[in-house]
């Protein structure tokens, strides 16, 4: 049975695709019935979505928003006041605590690991979630590949882990996550490189963004701007790790590995909600 989360969802996915193929800003009257919706439901659904109603979203849907992160709330992620990682990490009021592999686990590629597994609903659709005793070292979003490619895609990451369907093990850390409060644990897998690169994404606040150049700066590798962009697209814990947070200078998106609609639906939610918090 589709959940609540799942539909809504849907919802605001069918909404952007209808406003990306508009030539014009789009009333209510009129959104809401290219949706074969009516303006009540709609308005109610977006809005518990979003936060705001359809017609303030839209701007956080034009191709110019990305721009304007880039020009009014991009960090550099030197500065004193960055959300460092010595301690915990914020998104919000969740409480995040790191926990990286040693590169000798990580080459092992998940032997003798264990790793939990189960189905979440999330404000973007479905999402696989997998962790360790220690916490979550995957979450991926499957609207857009489907269920069967997204735990694939995250398994694949540690073929010599044994693999347990035990969503119980891992609620408390998901729920937390979408509720934007809370604890959460990470147990992170990854090369050296793209380790560091994860640390510095952890340091990207909610509502900003920042890019690959900067990053590669911030890790003390100015030309290693491919690599980062590389370890950016294999980040395996999306929306905690906030990959869909970095842009390409030219104020470009760029891509995203669980498909760019999803991360133009989280940066817009993150700035709506940003807004309506301030």
């Amino acid at each position: 049975m589709q959940s609540e989360d799942t539909y809504n969802y849907g919802v605001i996915r069918r909404a952007i695709e209808t406003i990306d193929a508009a030539d014009h800003v789009l009333g209510l009257e009129e959104l809401s019935g290219l949706m074969d919706l009516s303006p009540a439901h709609f308005q109610r659904k977006f809005s518990t979505w979003a936060g705001i109603s359809p017609q303030k979203y839209q701007h956080y849907l034009t191709v110019g928003y990305a721009k304007t992160l880039l020009r009014d709330k991009c960090t550099t992620l030197m500065t004193a006041d960055s959300v460092g990682l010595s301690g915990s990490g914020r998104l919000h009021d969740l409480f995040i605590r790191w926990e990286a592999m040693s590169p000798g686990d990580y080459a092992i590629k998940g032997a003798g690991l264990t790793i939990y597994e189960g189905w979440f609903s999330s404000p973007f659709g479905e999402v696989i979630a997998m962790g360790t005793n220690r916490g979550l070292c995957g979450l991926g979003f499957a609207s857009e590949m489907g269920r069967d490619q997204a735990r694939d895609d995250l398994v694949n990451r540690w073929p010599l882990a044994l693999f347990e369907e035990k969503p119980n093990r891992l609620a408390s850390w998901v729920e937390a996550t979408f509720a934007g409060k809370g604890n959460v644990d990470l147990h992170v897998m990854g090369a050296p490189l793209q380790i560091k690169v994860w640390e510095a994404l952890m340091r990207i606040p909610s509502g900003y963004v920042t890019t690959y150049s900067n990053i590669a700066q911030s890790i003390q590798n100015p030309k290693a701007v491919r690599a980062v962009g590389t370890a950016v697209g294999r980040n395996p814990v999306s929306f905690i790790i906030p990959c869909h947070r970095v842009l390409r200078k030219s104020g470009e998106l760029g891509g995203y590995h669980w498909g760019t609609p999803v991360k133009r639906a989280i940066l817009a939610f993150e700035g709506a909600r940003s807004k309506t918090t301030q």
